[in-house]
């Protein structure tokens, strides 16, 4: 476990070092779920984007909602609100602070087929974005694939990618954005993992490639 961690934080460590001097931008994300009781859970979640690696902040998201399980595992649906600091840059390289409060409603469906783990996730957002309003539809879809162990298994390592579409409701071009993403995974127990990976962000105009670190909890 000790050298697992160690490789991990090497592995970030270069990161750092190497996009000190590039555009190469870097999240750090904690999600979690706390379970009420069988029918309800509370969704925490909280994003620490930067435009490098880490001291030049992009965004700073913070989420959470009650979700409610149709079925024991695989489908659940939720309600939730978020609250987003934005830090953008302008010509002059300028940056200027912008907030959203967003409120949002998904549905999460989940399927395995032998040792591949699917999940859907349909989510729709209304952004009031200082004195703008936008909605917005996602689609995610995510696989995972245990390596050496079966899945939730403490000592099992995993590859994990997923792609997401964004739409933007309010513009005559839907297209907002997609996010491609592919890393690998840890299971520290039953209820933590840890992932690395690589993302690329295709926006209408441009992309952008992002390292993400993700602390995952369930409890």
């Amino acid at each position: 476990m000790k050298n697992i961690c160690a490789t991990i934080f090497f592995l970030f460590f270069v990161f750092l070092v190497s996009a000190q001097e590039s555009n190469f931008g870097n999240w750090l994300i904690h999600i979690g779920s706390k379970k009420i009781n069988t029918k309800f859970n509370l969704h925490h979640e909280i994003q620490y984007r930067n435009y490098n690696a880490i001291g030049d902040l992009e965004q700073l998201l913070i989420r959470t909602g009650i979700g409610y399980n149709l079925s024991e595992n695989n489908n659940n649906l939720l309600f939730g609100y978020g609250y987003i600091a934005s830090e953008n840059y302008f010509l002059g390289g300028d940056k200027m602070r912008v907030n959203e409060h967003r409120i949002f409603q998904q549905f999460i469906t989940k399927q395995n087929s032998g040792r591949f783990f699917w999940g859907h996730r349909y989510r729709f957002e209304q952004r009031f974005i200082e004195e703008n309003y936008k909605m917005r539809l996602r689609y995610f879809i995510n696989l995972r694939v245990p390596i050496n162990k079966n899945a939730l298994d403490p000592g099992a390592f995993f590859i994990s990618g997923y792609n997401e579409i964004f739409m933007d409701v309010n513009k005559e071009t839907a297209f907002d954005r997609n996010r491609l993403y592919g890393g690998l995974g840890y299971q520290l127990n039953k209820g933590l993992k840890i992932e690395v990976g690589y993302m690329n962000q295709f926006l209408s105009t441009f992309n952008r490639d992002q390292f993400n670190v993700f602390l995952f909890s369930k409890f």
